[in-house]
Order: structure tokens, then sequence, then C-alpha cells
């Protein structure tokens, strides 16, 4: 007959088995209400290759999309019912904003997440073009708090406007933008709001790597970007990247859902 002692041990043991094994399987723990599961605490990642994708990791665009492809993971903002297909097209695995065309969104609702996400401003056309009609998109979580992407190489003017500024909030740290026609990179924590019914239980948080460097420290998500309007209550939703008139390319884009942080 096995000790008692010996007896917790199996049982721990059979525990962390099954955690490995519903890892391996691609299941996950609970996560709160509208949010799908995040990888459980310490299971097996493979990083992949420098840039990603991990192996836990949500492709949202990449290298073998298509249309076909592109029209799983996103939709036309300008569609109310999230149905219609893609505004923008892709070649290569690369997609480019059509000007004039709305808006490109996740058909998918996310909430604490690990993005990766790289992109390309469009040659300027003007050697004076400056200020926000340079290069401009940006990507807003939850539809609603905006990073910014704008052509700000060699650029020191609007801080609050720069690329990977949280938008009219909090200047970038550093200006680590390359010139237009390179490719780059932002990674990007994103803690979101969350709220027990109406009252504020903890506030959103970005941090934000600029090809490699870190531009955004753990910043607390004033409100809405350019709106006054409260704050959306859910924890979970979907996010876009902007049509603002400006060519700018996107490839390798990625998500890892996370747990949501300890308060």
């Amino acid at each position: 007959m096995l000790s008692k002692a010996r007896a917790k041990t199996g049982l721990a043991a059979a525990a962390r088995l099954s955690l490995a094994l519903a890892a391996a399987a691609g299941l996950a723990l609970a996560a709160p209400a509208g949010e799908a599961p995040a990888t459980p605490p310490y299971a097996p990642v493979d990083p992949g290759p420098p840039g990603g994708p991990p192996s836990d990791a949500i492709v949202l665009l990449g290298p073998g999309f298509d249309d076909a492809a592109l029209a799983l993971r996103w939709t036309s903002r300008k569609d109310p019912e999230r149905k219609a297909p893609p505004p923008w097209k892709v070649e290569n695995g690369v997609v480019t904003v059509a000007p004039g065309t709305g808006d490109l969104v996740t058909r998918e609702s996310f909430a604490d997440v690990q993005l990766h996400m790289e992109w390309m401003l469009p040659p300027r056309e003007k050697a004076a073009t400056e200020g926000e009609d340079a290069g401009n998109s940006g990507i807003k979580f939850h539809e609603t708090y905006e990073i910014q992407i704008l052509d700000s190489h060699g650029r020191t003017g609007n801080a609050l406007g720069q690329a990977g500024a949280v938008y009219k909030q909090h200047a970038p740290l550093v200006n680590a933008t390359k010139p237009p026609g390179q490719w780059q990179s932002f990674d990007i924590v994103f803690r979101p709001p969350r709220f027990a019914g109406e009252k504020l239980v903890a506030d959103g948080r970005f941090t934000v790597w600029h090809n490699g460097v870190l531009i955004q420290d753990n910043v607390k998500i004033l409100g809405r970007t350019n709106d006054p309007r409260p704050m959306p209550r859910e924890y979970a939703l979907p996010f876009f990247l902007q049509d603002h008139g400006g060519k700018v390319s996107f490839r390798n884009i990625w998500v890892r859902r996370l747990a949501p942080r300890a308060e």
C-alpha cells in the first residue's frame, strides 16, 4: 500500500503530465469570460525563427498568405456585420493599405496579448512631406487605443504623434524609425483596462519595442484615442490596421494570448 507522501507525489506528477499533454494538444486553462485561454504557465513553447512566430502564436498575416487566407483572419471595418472580404489585397505575404477602402479589422477578439508586426513606409513623394500626411497608419487595440505608424525618420516635431506614440497620450522614449522603404517592427504587450461592472479595477497598459528598441515602458492608457467617450467595458475586442491614406505595407503579424496580469 502506498504511503500518503508517495500518493501525493504521484498525484502531483500526474497533474504536471496532464498540463503538459494539454499544452501539446493545443488545449489551455480557464480564462476570464470573453477571452480565449492563454498558454498554461511554463508550458513548452518553441520560439520559432527570429521574429517568430512562436508555436503558441495565432498568425494573422504570414508567408504563404493569399487573399483567401487573409479573409479568414480579417474583414472590412466598414461592414457593420463584419462579413465583407478584406478591402486590401495580399501579394507574397504582404498586404498594403488601399487608400480610401477603409480599415482592416480582425475577425477575432483579443484581450491581453503580445503582438509582433512588421511594416514598411511608402517612399516620400515630396521632400517637404511632414506631419501626419507622411506614411500615416496605426494599429488600434480594442478598436480604441492607437499605437501610431508614421514616417518619423529624422524628424522631431509633434512627439505625441510620432511613430510608436500611444497617440496623443505618450511620446516614444526615442525615435527608432527607419527610412521609408525599409521593413520595421513593433513588438507590443497590450494590457486592456479591466472593469467590474462600471468600476475600473485595472488600468490599461502598453509596452512597445520599435525595431528592438524599448519606446513605451508599461505606460498607462489614459482613455480612448481622440475620443471623449468612456472606455469600452468589454475585456476582449478586435483590433484594426488603419487606412489613413498612406500606402503602408504589413507582413508577419502574429499574437500570443496572455493571462491577465495579477493585481
